[in-house]
């Protein structure tokens, strides 16, 4: 006996359709722009306490490692599976936003201004991202 043949679910109309104004919208050089500086945001975080000269303090370099990592390996899922993906740049924010407070929140006041600096910029700047990749998304779920 053999089972009843069905259309496969990955050429439903409407998945095709997703995946066309997904295309669509990480094809736009502004869209790839973001995700570049997304991309570079978090490499360049992780390796900020080397960068900028604060890896004395072990615990906020170790944070700036984890978290940059962790922000570059998120917003590097976006451009191969953007519809399934955009909606995750609310954590990237949230990422962004720690960056900000950790110098306070992980060092403890014992941290120098250049971090404090470092940290805050790459912070305002990975917020920022994530709030364009959100809007990206958030755009093309409005069409």
């Amino acid at each position: 006996m053999t089972a009843p043949t069905s259309p496969r679910i990955d050429q439903h109309p409407d998945i095709v359709a997703l995946r066309a104004h997904s295309e669509e919208t990480t094809a736009t050089p502004v869209a790839q722009a973001v995700e570049a500086l997304a991309l570079l945001c978090g490499v360049y975080l992780a390796a900020s306490a080397w960068i900028v000269g604060f890896s004395g303090s072990t615990t906020l370099a170790v944070n700036n490692l984890i978290v940059g990592v962790a922000f570059a390996c998120l917003v590097s899922g976006f451009g191969p599976a953007y519809e399934r993906t955009h909606a995750m740049s609310w954590a990237a924010l949230a990422l962004g936003a720690w960056t900000i407070v950790a110098p306070w929140i992980v060092a403890g006041g014992g941290f120098a201004t250049r971090a404090v600096v470092s940290n805050v910029v790459v912070g305002v700047v990975a917020c920022l991202v994530a709030l364009a990749l959100a809007g990206m998304g958030l755009t093309r779920a409005r069409r």
